[in-house]
């Protein structure tokens, strides 16, 4: 790890573990995490996560990220990847199973893939896994995408769809995302 993500790894932490003892002084409980998509290397570096509504989403996770979610609770991996794309790890399926999780393989291999039709059955796939669930592709990109339609048949509006969706890591997709959700 370079010494500028190890520097922002530590800055990351700091911020976040000052803000407790603020709200403490304040009276107040600290706000509850709304940002579902997490820094992989900030959670292997600290041994923390926490779901937000039962997930998280995540660029690619490496083997020492994994042990924290699995020793966090976390019960299953959906992996958005295509088969095809490097994970950096010999066999992720066997790393994930291994520590107990389940692995899903749910492949978003192009920009048509990411629709309402794929939104619920991604849904489909997360309302029968009783427990927290670490939801990843290569960046979080893909995750996000999907979530903000998947959030978006849940009721939300296109503003609320798309926030949720960058809060799970939606970034270069949301011109997709906002062409979904007009023609809806």
């Amino acid at each position: 790890m370079s010494g500028r993500s190890k520097i922002e790894i530590l800055g990351r932490l700091t911020v976040s573990i000052l803000a407790l003892p603020l709200a403490a002084c304040a009276g107040q409980e600290p706000a509850p995490a709304t940002r579902t998509h997490v820094d992989i290397a900030v959670v292997a570096e600290s041994g923390q996560v926490t779901p937000v509504n039962g997930l998280t989403s995540s660029g690619q996770p490496e083997e020492a990220a994994l042990r924290v979610f699995a020793d966090r609770g976390y019960v299953a991996v959906i992996d958005l990847r295509g088969p095809d794309e490097d994970r950096g790890m010999a066999d992720e399926r066997a790393a994930v199973e291994a520590l107990g999780l389940e692995y899903v393989a749910f492949p978003i291999a192009s920009r048509e893939a990411i629709n309402f039709d794929t939104a619920r059955e991604l849904d489909a796939v997360l309302q029968r896994i009783d427990g927290p669930v670490l939801l990843h592709c290569g960046s979080g990109n893909r995750v996000g995408a999907m979530l903000a339609l998947r959030h978006s048949l849940s009721g939300a509006d296109d503003d609320d769809a798309i926030t949720y969706g960058k809060d799970a890591g939606l970034t270069g997709l949301e011109g997709v995302v906002r062409e979904r959700l007009a023609g809806k």
